[in-house]
């Protein structure tokens, strides 16, 4: 079993331009497949599910260590007919020991939040053996990452390291993952390109003041959340239950963002920035 070296190397920085599927006009004219699935590099998947089984469309994360890896998220359909996500993960994850052969190899499967657009796929991997499924909710999620006053974790993939935050205010157990492997800052919907429902302002305002001095002590490449639902338009966002959104901007934000974020943060109400739209009182 040859170990990789995640500790000792980064993986080098990679851009995103990715054409991300994003819908089509009618359900007859829809091709893309169920779920898509891009290879940030060789341990690294970024998997996003199809508009047409769900227009929350959210992106899902999928890690490798030497010991196991880690999904985040499980999307917003429980049903494998229709949301084959448990087949997607098995066929890369036998692909990847099949590159990397090992005599045992785990998957732990966790989330950003507990909203159903974030878990609904849990059932899937239901007695799948050597699978670890850890619930979304408060108590569970932050028992199980042992979140105390620091509200900082750390989770071992096998020489992986995850840095995990918690950082409520769009949810009370929401949690932010930091890979230092390839730079990723991974927010959930704390922060994405779109409508940033806040359920605790002085929750999110704190976060964001968290994420912000983190990240300027990391080398962050992406800051990654879990929709898109702004156009390229400045301040236009896509309407709620979408499901064609052709003008789409990456996803992929950076740290001078979550600044932007900050700054409007400590205004009162609805503010409007190019990327983003902060809704209080979800």
């Amino acid at each position: 079993m040859g170990l990789i070296d995640f500790a000792g190397q980064v993986s080098r920085p990679h851009g995103l331009d990715v054409r991300w599927i994003h819908g089509s006009p009618s359900a007859k004219h829809n091709t893309d497949p169920d779920i898509q699935v891009h290879a940030y590099d060789e341990h690294t998947y970024i998997l996003r599910q199809n508009m047409a089984i769900n227009y929350e469309a959210p992106f899902l994360f999928l890690l490798f260590g030497n010991t196991q890896a880690v999904l985040i998220d499980t999307g917003a359909t429980a049903s494998a007919e229709f949301f084959p996500l448990r087949r997607v993960v098995d066929e890369l994850v036998e692909g990847w020991l099949a590159r990397h052969p090992r005599e045992a190899y785990h998957l732990l499967v966790l989330h950003t939040h507990a909203h159903g657009d974030h878990i609904a796929g849990d059932g899937q991997f239901t007695g799948r053996p050597g699978t670890t499924v850890v619930g979304a909710d408060l108590a569970t999620a932050w028992t199980y990452f042992g979140f105390g006053d620091g509200s900082a974790a750390e989770v071992d993939l096998g020489g992986r390291v995850l840095e995990c935050l918690a950082t409520p205010g769009h949810h009370e157990a929401a949690v932010t993952f930091y890979d230092p492997w390839t730079g990723f800052l991974l927010t959930g919907d704390t922060v994405y390109p779109g409508r940033l429902y806040i359920s605790d302002r002085a929750a999110f305002a704190e976060t964001i003041d968290r994420l912000v001095d983190f990240a300027d002590r990391r080398p962050v490449t992406h800051v990654l959340g879990c929709h898109i639902e702004m156009t390229r338009q400045a301040g236009v966002d896509y309407p709620v239950r979408t499901t064609y959104q052709p003008d789409e901007p990456p996803l992929q934000l950076t740290v001078g963002h979550l600044r932007e974020i900050q700054a409007a943060a400590k205004e009162p109400g609805r503010r409007v920035l190019p990327l983003f739209i902060l809704c209080p009182n979800l």
